[in-house]
């Protein structure tokens, strides 16, 4: 499973930021006609508007990908302290580039597994998690990393595919992105994944745009 993930991420390094951001034809038609119209440069501006310029604490951007929708914000933070870990290496080689470009300097990136963090218990204010969770082998595994590394009272910030509100997306995750290796079945459902939060975090905003769920909540 983990080298197909990075074989598929290695072919598709060409065209993964056009695919996301939709800055082309085809992907604008792709999100319009398989995943009900979701705009994820929305969706990643609603998530990212929860992080203060402002902010000087220690954060954890997991999986960072190529950079493409958090850029921008980094290099308005130039407070704080970031770590970007991503699993393929093609991904963080174009995320360095992409802040190399921007000039943005209090980046570190990494690679690693989600599933075991190199990082001591409560190290970060903040975990930043978008585009992941959808591709995590072991999502459990994943949710106790993030968890144990974040500060009580820290948030986790998170956008992500998720299953049973759009037949044809569903579809589409289970013949097509699973079978490339993109995305990473099971899949958790809007009350599966509050059913993971409840217990160990107080939720402060949760929404479905599509078959996307993004949240904001904070550990007790």
């Amino acid at each position: 499973m983990a080298d197909k993930i990075k074989k598929s991420y290695k072919f598709s390094k060409k065209f993964y930021d056009d695919a996301l951001t939709q800055s082309k034809w085809w992907s604008r038609l792709y999100f319009r006609l398989l995943w009900g119209g979701t705009n994820d440069n929305e969706i990643a501006r609603r998530v990212l508007d929860w992080i203060p310029d402002g902010f000087d604490g220690k954060l954890l951007d997991v999986p960072i990908g190529t950079a493409v929708f958090t850029a921008d914000k980094y290099k308005r933070m130039t407070k704080a302290q970031i770590t970007g870990l991503d699993y393929s290496t093609d991904m963080l080689e174009r995320a360095q580039e992409r802040l190399s470009e921007a000039g943005i300097g209090n980046v570190k990136l990494m690679q690693g597994d989600v599933g075991a963090l190199p990082f001591a218990d409560e190290t970060f204010d903040t975990v930043l998690c978008m585009n992941g969770l959808h591709v995590f082998p072991d999502k459990s595994r994943a949710y106790a990393e993030i968890r144990r590394t974040l500060k009580k009272g820290g948030e986790l910030l998170a956008c992500f595919y998720i299953a049973g509100q759009l037949k044809r997306a569903d579809w589409l995750a289970r013949t097509v992105m699973a079978r490339m290796g993109w995305f990473t079945p099971p899949f958790d459902t809007a009350d599966d994944v509050r059913r993971r939060l409840a217990p160990y975090y107080d939720i402060r905003e949760f929404y479905t745009d599509g078959a996307m769920l993004y949240f904001r909540a904070s550990k007790k």
